[in-house]
């Protein structure tokens, strides 16, 4: 019952989802981070995204390490989570997105803007660190996802995650 009231086939309005409804479907993901002793980790996940709460949002799950898939000796910074991605009504080009992490115990709310080349910029600074999350060189069959903290408000960004994501479905 959760599924028939949850998910939607179409977006409600004609564009109203196209900035991430172009992310739903099921991906692969490549995934590469700093650890806690600053070393790059690698670990392989797995994306679902799909249009949701009658076409009005955007959610995804995302698993990493995946079932079954590389990196499965929990590197230092797994995560298996799921996001909620919606037009922000009041803020035209703007999304509204929150992240919830299980695993690590997290939940973190972002304002998102598209970037030119049909990027996407998620900025998260209503608590330490700040974070900001990119999504570029989106095609049909690819995108690439990147992470960077910021401990000082925004002054310097460090780069910690990469993701590329190719299409599976």
């Amino acid at each position: 019952m959760l599924h028939e009231v949850l998910h939607s086939p179409e977006p409600d309005g004609e564009d109203a989802l196209a900035l991430f409804g172009r992310l739903t479907g099921s991906w692969r993901l490549s995934w590469r981070g700093l650890g806690p002793d600053g070393d790059w980790a690698t670990a392989e996940g797995d994306l679902h995204a799909g249009r949701v709460l009658g076409g009005r949002a955007v959610q995804d799950v995302w698993v990493v390490p995946g079932p079954g898939r590389p990196g499965a000796g929990v590197p230092p910074r797994a995560f298996h989570g799921t996001t909620v991605r919606f037009p922000d009504p009041h803020a035209p080009g703007t999304w509204r997105s929150t992240w919830m992490d299980p695993v690590n115990g997290r939940v973190r709310r972002f304002t998102g803007r598209p970037t030119g080349g049909g990027g996407v910029l998620l900025l998260s600074d209503d608590e330490e660190p700040w974070l900001r999350w990119r999504f570029s060189d989106v095609r049909p069959r690819s995108f690439t996802w990147s992470a960077e903290t910021s401990p000082d408000r925004g002054v310097t960004w460090v780069h910690d995650e990469l993701m590329t994501a190719e299409r599976v479905d």
